[in-house]
């Protein structure tokens, strides 16, 4: 072997495998998940073979008539639920087989969660910049006053750092729970039907600090029938009778 052979490379030694960058997995996703729940007289299957992915930096909309299993959905994103069978994973953690206290933990710190009523998303007694904050900490990334500032001013909601909720409208109390729920980087926001109890004005404020912010690279997920909603959607989830409708 010449001293040229047996130093030789390949054409391009950073196109090894070795160099390549693990890839961040979706906000969220479902294998063949089923969901039934039981009551004294009958069974419901409220999911049925459904398997979805939720990416990150994108508003994703689950969209169905009621009873469809758009809210069953959501409970298991939110980690709320855990499927009777099938995969759940949220940041490429498999969810579906951790104890009630690790599910807990997870959803702490990776996902947010937001009602329909813009009041309950907060806690009556804290600012916006404590919210905030509160919000950080228990996500395990605490942030400084300035930096939940600068949230808050990104959302239009700058001059009202030092209200508390009461002192706020319906849509400034919703800016103020997407704050929140993306404050400490989770990996998915899931919303249920969050413009269903505000005005147009309102409604299209929210919406568009959620694109924003799905831009930065959170991934959204939210049930709605709104046609706002569906208006700002990168993707769409179609359910009826539990099962995925083809788009």
């Amino acid at each position: 072997m010449t001293s040229d052979e047996a130093f030789s490379f390949a054409s391009d030694s950073l196109a090894d495998p070795v160099f390549t960058a693990p890839e961040t997995p979706p906000a969220a996703v479902c294998r063949s998940v089923r969901k039934t729940y039981r009551t004294a007289s009958e069974s419901v299957t409220a999911l049925d073979d459904v398997s979805v992915t939720i990416p990150r930096a994108q508003v994703t909309v689950v969209v169905g008539p009621s009873g469809s299993g758009k809210s069953s959905l959501l409970r298991l994103l939110a980690c709320i639920d855990s499927p009777d069978a099938g995969e759940v994973l949220i940041a490429g953690r498999r969810v579906d087989q951790l104890g009630a206290r690790a599910r807990r933990a997870l959803r702490q710190r990776q996902v947010a969660y937001l009602f329909q009523r813009p009041g309950e998303n907060l806690l009556p007694y804290l600012d916006a910049v404590a919210q905030v904050r509160l919000a950080a900490s228990l996500r395990g990334a605490p942030v400084t006053v300035a930096a939940a500032l600068a949230l808050l001013d990104r959302l239009g909601l700058r001059e009202r750092a030092d209200h508390h909720p009461a002192q706020l409208s319906g849509g400034e109390q919703q800016r103020l729970a997407v704050a929140c729920g993306v404050v400490g980087d989770p990996a998915l926001v899931v919303a249920d039907e969050p413009t269903a109890e505000l005005d147009t004005a309102a409604a299209e404020r929210v919406l568009v600090a959620m694109e924003d912010l799905a831009a930065a690279g959170v991934g959204f997920v939210i049930s709605s029938h709104d046609p706002r909603v569906m208006a700002i959607a990168d993707g769409f989830v179609r359910l009826d009778h539990g099962r995925l409708v083809a788009s």
